[in-house]
């Protein structure tokens, strides 16, 4: 039987929504929010983060298999 991380740990990722945009895409988990902000090239401030309906701020950790939303909040018009 071949199992995928026999042996090992499966790898720790995150699902990250964003918004309005509406794209899905699963990344390897940054540690805080502040990291993924710069791994999304997203300027804090300008977006809200939010997992299970609650708004996260810069410094709050992100777990494996957390599904977080990166909603913007930029004014376009």
């Amino acid at each position: 039987m071949n199992e995928p991380f026999a042996g090992s740990h499966p790898p720790a990722t995150i699902t990250v929504v964003l918004e309005p945009e509406g794209g899905m895409r699963e990344m390897p988990r940054p540690k805080t929010v502040a990291q993924l902000c710069d791994r999304l090239d997203v300027r804090q401030g300008s977006a809200l983060v939010i997992r299970d309906g609650e708004l996260l701020t810069p410094d709050r950790r992100i777990e494996t298999g957390d599904t977080i939303i990166v909603r913007s909040v930029v004014s376009r018009g």
